[in-house]
């Protein structure tokens, strides 16, 4: 259907120009990540990570014991093997968890996503406070829905 209205050619012509605008400002703003002191970070243990053969065989160990593990999930905790390979795929992690660089890459990779998810959530309020950003934690620090936060009790708060 064409637009015959100026108004609305004028309003499609600035819609798309802003989200080119838009755009450029999104890649500008993940160059900036990019170069940031976390995503540096990050990489660096990252590459640590990658090249330690001790890293790579309790992964396999770990990929393993978690199929086990799931297989016997199917049955539920009554399978005979079920803590058996429960502890197995615990005792593998904790081995993980404890290596340096395998720790110290979680960490960095914790920091980058929090640098995101700030990001993310400094955009987002731009636009409106109402709009939720979604996290990659598992437990939420609060403040949202669900979590007896704002949404949770009407626009007329809780009291």
């Amino acid at each position: 259907m064409p637009l015959s209205d100026p108004a609305e050619l004028e309003m499609s012509s600035h819609s798309s120009l802003d989200m080119g605008h838009l755009l450029l400002s999104a890649y500008e703003i993940g160059d900036m990540v990019n170069q940031s002191a976390e995503v540096a970070e990050y990489a660096y243990w990252k590459s640590v990570v990658d090249q330690d053969e001790r890293v790579h065989q309790l992964v396999k160990q770990f990929a393993k014991a978690k199929e086990q593990f799931a297989d016997c999930e199917r049955f539920g905790r009554f399978h005979p093997d079920y803590h058996a390979a429960k502890d197995k795929v615990v005792a593998i992690e904790q081995q993980l968890n404890e290596i340096e660089s395998v720790s110290r890459f979680k960490a960095a990779e914790q920091q980058v996503d929090d640098l995101l998810h700030e990001i993310a959530k400094q955009i987002a309020s731009s636009v409106s406070e109402t709009i939720k950003v979604p996290s990659n934690d598992p437990l939420p620090k609060g403040g949202g829905c669900g979590s007896g936060g704002s949404c949770s009790c009407g626009s007329g708060g809780c009291g």
